[in-house]
C-alpha cells in the first residue's frame, strides 16, 4: 500500500483572486486561511442564469456547479495548481496493483442537518454519484465504493487506472457527499433536500429570484492552508444570495449602485465602462471552450460527412470576435485542451481547424446529399458570448446555404429542450476548463450525454489513455484521440474563451477557479 502523492496536471497555476486592499486588478490572494474576526450580514451574486436543478448529480450545468460548490464538498478536490488533494478524506492510499484506492475519511466532519458523515453516507453518494454522471458512467462501470469501518471507504476497480482520483476531483458534477438517507429517497429528478458538509448551508430557493444560503455555524474546516478549492474555508458572510438575472445591463447597473456585490458574465463591451469606475475591479475568469454540440442521435447530423463539412466551413475568428469583442479575451487553436495544460495540450488534427473554406464545404454537402433539411441552432439568451456565437453561426451557415433556423431560449428551457434530440441539430455551449480529456462528456458514447455521440473510437482510445503507466505515453495516445476527435467531430471547436466578472471594491479575498469563490471572502 503506497499514500497517494497530488497529481500535478497543470504547471501554472491559473487560480485568479481579487484582494481589493492591493489596489490590484487579479492578485494572488494574501489571506490563505483567514480568522472569523467578524462576519459581513449579506453579500449579494448578480447571476446570468437560473440552474434547472441543485442535484449536480443531474446536470452539468454552470449554474448548478457555481452555486453547489459552496454547501457541498467531495471527497477529493483540486488546488490553486490544479493538483487533487484530499477534501473530506484525510488520506488516500493505493493498492500495489493499482485496483484499490482507499480512503480515509476525516472524522468529526458535520453535514447541515447535524448528523456526522461517516462512511455509509460516502458509499450512497459515490455509487450513485458512479451510476449517474457522465464521469461516473464514462469511467467506472465496473468499480464499486465498499465501507470497510466508518472511517474507511475502498474504491475497488477492475483494472488500474491513471486517471482515477481526476475524475473524482470533477469540478463541474462535484462528487458530492450527502447523507445517505437523502441519498436513498433520490429519484430521476434529484435529492429532495439540498444537505452537504460545505461552509454555508443551503436556505431557500425563490424561483426566478434567488437562491439564499447562510452560514453553517457548525462547518468543521481542513487544517490544511487555503488553496483553489481546497483546505481551510470559513463563510464570512452570514447570507449569501445568487439573484437572477438575465439581463447584462441590468447586472451592470446594480454593481454600479451597489445593489449587487459580484456580478458573474461582465459582457466584454461594458469592460472599458466598469474600469473607469472607482469603487468596481474585474477579475479575469478561467476560460471555456465553445462549441456546438452536434445531434448524432437523429437529423443530418447522423452522417459524419455532414458534420465534417459545417467544421470546414466556419470562420471561427469571425465567430469568436462576435462573442468576445476583442482577440485579447479568445484564443484559437486545433487542442481541446487549454495551452496551459502541458501535459495535454496538442495541435494534433490541426489541418482540420480553422479551414474556412466554403467551397470545399459545399461539396461535402453535396456528397452526403443535403437537400435544404432544416437545421436548428439551439442557443440560451442568458449568456451573451453563448448568444452571439449562435448568432455569427447562424448567419454563416445561411451563407453557406443550409437552412438554418435560430431557436433562442432562456437556460432553464434550453437544457430541457437540449436533452431530447428531436429538438435541435446544433446545441451551443461551453465547457469550463477540464483536467483531463475524458471529462469531455461529448467525447464518450458511454456517458450518453446531449448529442449522443456514437464513435467506440474515442472510446477505446479514451481506455488506452486511462491504461498508460506514464504521462508521455498517455499524451502520445491522446494526440492520436484529437485526430480521431477532428473525424468523428461530435462538437464544434470554434475557440477557447475568458470571461470577467465584477467585484466591488468592498469586497476582499474574492477568488475564481471554474467559477467563484466566496467562502473565506469578506464584505466590508
Amino acid at each position: 500500500m503506497k499514500k497517494w502523492l497530488p497529481l500535478s496536471l497543470i504547471s501554472v497555476g491559473l487560480l485568479v483572486a481579487c484582494n481589493n486592499d492591493s489596489g490590484s486588478d487579479t492578485t494572488e490572494s494574501t489571506d490563505a486561511s483567514p480568522t472569523t474576526d467578524a462576519i459581513a450580514e449579506e453579500l449579494r451574486v448578480g447571476y446570468p442564469a437560473q440552474p434547472e436543478s441543485l442535484d449536480p448529480y443531474i446536470t452539468t450545468a454552470v449554474a448548478t456547479r457555481d452555486i453547489t460548490r459552496h454547501f457541498y464538498e467531495a471527497l477529493v478536490t483540486i488546488n490553486e495548481d490544479f493538483e487533487v488533494v484530499p477534501m473530506l478524506a484525510e488520506s488516500i492510499e493505493e493498492s500495489d496493483d493499482g485496483k484499490t484506492i482507499t480512503f480515509n475519511l476525516r472524522q468529526g466532519v458535520l453535514f447541515h442537518n447535524g448528523k456526522e458523515m461517516i462512511a455509509e453516507d460516502v458509499v450512497a453518494s459515490m455509487e450513485r454519484w458512479k451510476e449517474t454522471t457522465t464521469q461516473g458512467r464514462s469511467n467506472l462501470e465496473h468499480a464499486s465504493f465498499v465501507e470497510v469501518d466508518d472511517y474507511t471507504v475502498e474504491l475497488q476497480l477492475d483494472e488500474p487506472s491513471s486517471i482515477i482520483l481526476n475524475v473524482l476531483a470533477e469540478v463541474v458534477q462535484i462528487a458530492a457527499i450527502m447523507p445517505k438517507e437523502i441519498v436513498d429517497e433520490a429519484d430521476g429528478t434529484g435529492v429532495k433536500e439540498y444537505v452537504g458538509t460545505g461552509p454555508f448551508e443551503f436556505v431557500d430557493w425563490q424561483t426566478d429570484q434567488h437562491i439564499h444560503m447562510q452560514r453553517f455555524e457548525d462547518y468543521v474546516p481542513s487544517d490544511e492552508e487555503a488553496s483553489g478549492l481546497s483546505g481551510h474555508k470559513e463563510a464570512l458572510i452570514e447570507n449569501l444570495y445568487f439573484e437572477f438575472v438575465t439581463d447584462s445591463s441590468t447586472r451592470i447597473a446594480g454593481l454600479q449602485t451597489g445593489e449587487y456585490d459580484v456580478i458573474v458574465n461582465v459582457p466584454l463591451d461594458n469592460a472599458e465602462q466598469l474600469e473607469a469606475q472607482p469603487d468596481v475591479e474585474l477579475v479575469t475568469a478561467l476560460g471555456s471552450l465553445q462549441t456546438g454540440i452536434f445531434n448524432e442521435e437523429e437529423g443530418v447530423f447522423t452522417d459524419p460527412l455532414m458534420r465534417q463539412a459545417v467544421n470546414t466551413a466556419i470562420d471561427n475568428r469571425a465567430i469568436m470576435l462576435g462573442a468576445y469583442v476583442s482577440e485579447e479575451f479568445f484564443t484559437l487553436g486545433a487542442g481541446i485542451m487549454f495551452e496551459d495544460q502541458v501535459d495535454w495540450h496538442s495541435l494534433a488534427g490541426e489541418e482540420y481547424y480553422f479551414q474556412n473554406d466554403p467551397d470545399q464545404a459545399l461539396e461535402m454537402l453535396d456528397e452526403a446529399g443535403y437537400d435544404g433539411e432544416e437545421v436548428v441552432i439551439l442557443v440560451a439568451r442568458d449568456y451573451d458570448a453563448l448568444y452571439n456565437t449562435a448568432v455569427v453561426l447562424h448567419q454563416q451557415l445561411e451563407e453557406l446555404g443550409m437552412n438554418a433556423v435560430l431557436e433562442v431560449t432562456d437556460w432553464p428551457t434550453y437544457l430541457e429542450l437540449s436533452d431530447d434530440p428531436s429538438n435541435f441539430d446544433i446545441a451551443i455551449t461551453s465547457f469550463s476548463t477540464r483536467l483531463i480529456p475524458h471529462q469531455y462528456p461529448t467525447l464518450s458514447k458511454r456517458a450518453a450525454y446531449v448529442g449522443w455521440t456514437k464513435s467506440e473510437e474515442l472510446d477505446r482510445l479514451l481506455d488506452e489513455i486511462k491504461e498508460q503507466p506514464t504521462q508521455e505515453e498517455a499524451f502520445e495516445v491522446f494526440e492520436e484521440l484529437q485526430v480521431q476527435f477532428y473525424e468523428d467531430m461530435p462538437m464544434l471547436n470554434i475557440g477557447k474563451s475568458s470571461g470577467l466578472t465584477g467585484v466591488r471594491s468592498n469586497v476582499h479575498n474574492y477568488e475564481d477557479l471554474i467559477g467563484p469563490i466566496l467562502w473565506n471572502t469578506t464584505i466590508e
